[in-house]
């Protein structure tokens, strides 16, 4: 799979849209939650650009794909 960078606020979009939900939130964090899946931090404030590495990151832990974004 081939990442682009992309912004933080398209990234949670694209999580709430698979199913994802906010379970809490302190400041820029947010505790994702999805059943079937253990809890992930996503912790990235909505302007900034978050790269392909890191999307990857998200990606193994989440379920998200390039074409999601």
């Amino acid at each position: 799979m081939k990442w682009r960078a992309a912004k933080a606020s398209q990234v949670l979009k694209a999580l709430l849209r698979s199913g994802w939900r906010v379970k809490r939130q302190r400041g820029s964090h947010r505790i994702m939650a999805k059943s079937g899946f253990s809890d992930v931090t996503f912790a990235f404030h909505d302007t900034e650009e978050i790269g392909p590495r890191m999307l990857s990151r998200i990606a193994k832990h989440t379920g998200l794909t390039p074409e999601q974004l």
